[in-house]
Parts: structure tokens; C-alpha cells; sequence
């Protein structure tokens, strides 16, 4: 799986820039990174998301035991990787039906979320129990929402590209592309959001603190982010509120 989003819609944290990225890379630019996706996978689909970015992803040549799955509902669009060992009990829990799968379950959570706010951020993706990582977009409102498991167990990377776009995959290979040494894994145990940029959902009450990650080169590469004990996060209060509000800034 594949996503590239324009700065203006999700911007990438500064300390994924690597100083050592000697030959600029631009994932958007001219289409470069889609085509470098569609060669390396020619079943693939690829979705233009106009002036926001793209989305891709292919169904073939994924572990079976972790599989990637795609949903769209209402302009929303979501692909996952992996599996949800508590399905049955979130469709309970969401008044959803029984078909529902992975993919369908993030974007009926994200909408809870952004439409009534019933509970934290870190509350809904901490009882997601698996393994997986999945990338959401939502349309309407130009909003990212990306996260992985606890305990990382599905490959997922992120970078910045020369032109500060954001880049999120499954494959290090397509990372390295289209951002240079400005990459690393994505965080385990936290979720990145549009508007509230990168947090863990099992430390929610701490900030992330930005390491750098060396490569065998020696070379700076992009950062790893660990929870910093010592800081702790303003709270987040989300009051109730009529279920016609947006709740998409504050997630």
C-alpha cells in the first residue's frame, strides 16, 4: 500500500528530514512514486486524490496471513493491513452487521469520531487489538489518519520528500524512492492525524520525543520517536456535543 499526501493536507514532522539526502527525491512530482508503485505491482489501483495526493494499493503478493484490504464509504477511503482479533466485538459496539471487515470497521470508528466525539482519539485505536497499520483518507474534509499496532507488527513506513510531502507504505523499497534517507518505521503503538500530527495511543498523556536514526553509512536517516516520560501532553477534552458537529479538527 501506498499514500502520498500534499504538505497542506497532512505535514510531516521536520525531524523526518534527513540533512544527508544528497539527491532530492519527489514523490508527486510528474507522477513519479505512483508509477514506481505500478511497475513494481501491475495489478495495482491507483486513486488521484486531485490537489491532496494518491492513494494505492494491490491485492496481490501479500502475506495471507496479514491481508490488506480497501473500503471507501461516503468519501472516505481506508486501506488496512492485517487483522483485528476483536472484530466481532467493535461491530457489536458500533451497531454494525456481521459483514463488516477491517477496513470498513477504521472508517465507521474515524466517523464516530468526527462526527459525535464520543470518545478520545487514543481510546478508539488502543481497542483496535491485532496486528495491522492502515491509512485512512477522508475527502470531505482533507483529513489523514494513520496507525499501527502496539507492537509494529505489520510493516509500515513513513518520510518527507524533498517538497515536504508526506509518504506512507508498506514497502521500504517505495519509502526510499520517493523520500531519500528522509524515512523511517512508522512508530508502534501511535496514529498520526492531520490536525494533531503524530501521538501514541498507549502513552497518550506523553509527548514523542524525535531520535535520530543513523544508517550503516553513518548518515542520518530520518528519525525514530520515542515517548518522553519527562513531558507530558496537554489533554484533550472532547465535550458532547450535537451528533451535526465535526469533530475532524480536533482528531
Amino acid at each position: 500500500m501506498l499514500a502520498v499526501f500534499e504538505k497542506t493536507v497532512a505535514n510531516s514532522p521536520e525531524a523526518l528530514q534527513s540533512p544527508h539526502s544528497s539527491v532530492p527525491a519527489y514523490a508527486l512530482k510528474e507522477g513519479y512514486l505512483a508509477n514506481q508503485f505500478v511497475s513494481k505491482n501491475p495489478n495495482s489501483v491507483t486513486l488521484n486524490l486531485g490537489s491532496s495526493g494518491l492513494l494505492a494499493y494491490s491485492l496481490d503478493n501479500h502475506d495471507p496471513l496479514v491481508p490488506r484490504l480497501f473500503a471507501v464509504v461516503d468519501d472516505i477511503f481506508c486501506i488496512f493491513q492485517g487483522h483485528i482479533d476483536n472484530l466481532p466485538f467493535l461491530r457489536q459496539q458500533y451497531g454494525l452487521s456481521k459483514i463488516t471487515n477491517e477496513a470498513i470497521m477504521v472508517i465507521e470508528a474515524y466517523r464516530t469520531l468526527r462526527d459525535r466525539g464520543p470518545y478520545p482519539v487514543d481510546k478508539v485505536v488502543r481497542d483496535f487489538h491485532g496486528k495491522f497499520s492502515f491509512i485512512l483518507f477522508d475527502g470531505t474534509k482533507s483529513t489523514v489518519f494513520a496507525a499501527s499496532d502496539a507492537d509494529g507488527s505489520v510493516p509500515f513506513f513513513w518520510g518527507t520528500d524533498a517538497e515536504g510531502h508526506l509518504v506512507l507504505a508498506d514497502d521500504t523499497e517505495m519509502v526510499k524512492k520517493g523520500c531519500s534517507k528522509s524515512y523511517s518505521p512508522f512508530p508502534k503503538g501511535c496514529f498520526f492525524t492531520s490536525s494533531g500530527g503524530l501521538r501514541s495511543y498507549e502513552h497518550p498523556k506523553n509527548e514523542l520525543k524525535p531520535v535520530p536514526r543513523v544508517d550503516s553509512s553513518g548518515d542520518v536517516c530520518g528519525a525514530t520517536f520515542k515517548v518522553d516520560a519527562e513531558t507530558k501532553r496537554e489533554p484533550t477534552k472532547m465535550p458532547r456535543v450535537d451528533s451535526s458537529q465535526n469533530w475532524a479538527g480536533h482528531i
